[in-house]
């Protein structure tokens, strides 16, 4: 019987353990930290052997084979010895697909992925597939796999679930951008990033597709450097392309195989120029599978967007408070800047992944009335802006920090909650994060 070392005992891990002791595996789950209960009792009712706060080295340097999940680092001292014992290590992504025939849409970007994902299988499942909504978001792909098999996956991909894969491959890839993003696990070098997200298309093949952002200089630039199997499909929302998806007079046009697809912008359930990219990717999947042209336009104007981005709470006292807790880096909180059409008081700071603020000055400058930080580690933050912002607060909680933007916002205002950093110093999650906001301003 072959050995299976689950490290980490989060979403990922619990899905890789499930369908691993189905397909036969002895399993063995392996936590640095603590395990959830929920999980534990998984877990247990399942009679999978696990452990917490801590690994013994010889049951997993015994291993066949070793799961890590996504949020343990390359660097952790334990990855470094089963690569130094030989021991395979892969991502959850790369134990699943082993076990399904089904098609595979794979969805990553620095931003946009959730959206885009989530649009997706809005689309598939509006046209009539059998589909279900995976990986980074929801649900672990191996948990969906061990459930049951289904006929196609659409699939949120992290750069840390494509490091860990060997044979992986999605029939239609998507891109949806590339930013300075998690430098702080790629040693700060955007080229080692910028090589992972490429990592989506290494296994394509000829009859394959990869849909990416043509506007994007940094995607424009990888593509030169890497050799691509699989169809390209560009799209943009500067020029007219001859094949792929692109703007005419205010349309959405998107042709493949001679046949074209047009439906208008302003129809779109969710607006910004980004959600217009994000609806141009899901469409153009949409399109590759079959979907009716009526179906993908009825669908797109339907969609409402995902919880924690851009997502309108309350408006109190003539004052609009804003959760965008998944903008997790400067190029998401850039996007909510941009779209704020009032004076604005900010909430922002958290566990900082070597960001670097300059691109949102001009647009800090010209919004942001108010900074409030809501972080452990405040200090890049107010020395980036306190030149351009005449009022700069420091909190250390949820409720503090809405309470103050009570007393500093004004009628026709908008609070938003849009960190550009990680959640981990004060909250569990981005989720977390976001729920604790909207709380607080239920309270208000």
């Amino acid at each position: 019987m072959k050995r299976l070392v689950v490290l980490g005992a989060g979403e990922s891990g619990i899905g890789t353990a499930l369908l691993g002791k189905k397909k036969g595996y002895e399993v063995f789950v392996s936590d640095f930290g603590k395990i959830k209960e929920t999980n534990k009792d998984v877990l247990t009712h399942l009679e999978i052997e696990w452990e917490e706060n801590g690994h013994t080295e010889a049951r997993l340097l015994s291993a066949d084979l070793v799961m890590k999940s996504p949020g343990i680092p390359e660097t952790a001292p334990i990855v470094q010895q089963l690569k130094q014992a030989n021991v395979p290590v892969i991502s959850e992504i790369e134990f699943a697909a082993q076990f399904t025939d089904a098609t595979l849409v794979g969805i990553t970007g620095s931003n946009g992925k959730t959206t885009t994902a989530t649009l997706t299988h809005h689309l598939l499942k509006d046209g009539g597939l059998e589909v279900a909504l995976g990986g980074n978001v929801g649900t672990s792909f191996a948990g969906l796999v061990a459930e049951k098999s289904i006929e196609h996956y659409v699939l949120e991909l992290s750069s840390f679930q494509l490091d860990g894969i060997v044979d992986f491959r999605p029939h239609i890839a998507v891109l949806t951008n590339i930013t300075p993003d998690h430098l702080d696990r790629y040693d700060h070098d955007f080229n080692k990033y910028i090589a992972s997200k490429f990592r989506i298309v290494m296994n394509q093949r000829p009859e394959d597709y990869f849909i990416y952002d043509a506007d994007d200089a940094v995607i424009s630039e990888a593509l030169k450097k890497h050799s691509i199997r699989s169809q390209l499909i560009p799209f943009s929302v500067s020029r007219k392309l001859e094949k792929g998806a692109y703007i005419e007079n205010d349309q959405i046009v998107i042709t493949i195989q001679q046949k074209e697809q047009i439906m208008p912008i302003n129809a779109l359930g969710i607006q910004g120029q980004h959600n217009t990219k994000n609806a141009m990717a899901a469409a153009t999947v949409a399109t590759l599978l079959k979907i009716r042209k009526a179906t993908i336009r009825e669908s797109l104007s339907h969609f409402q967007g995902v919880e924690h981005r851009l997502e309108k709470v309350l408006k109190i006292n003539n004052v609009m408070y804003v959760n965008d807790s998944k903008a997790t880096n400067v190029n998401a909180t850039f996007y909510a800047l941009d779209s704020m059409e009032t004076e604005t008081v900010w909430i922002v700071g958290g566990v900082d992944k070597g960001n670097d603020y300059t691109p949102l000055l001009p647009l800090v400058n010209e919004k942001v009335k108010a900074i409030i930080c809501l972080g452990v580690d405040n200090e890049k933050i107010i020395r980036q802006f306190s030149n351009v912002v005449d009022m700069m607060v420091e909190t250390d909680s949820m409720h503090e920090a809405v309470q103050v933007a009570y007393r500093l916002a004004e009628r026709g205002d908008t609070v938003l909650l849009s960190p550009a950093c990680a959640s981990f110093d004060l909250f569990k999650n981005y989720e977390d994060r976001g729920r604790q906001f909207k709380e607080a301003v239920r309270h208000l």
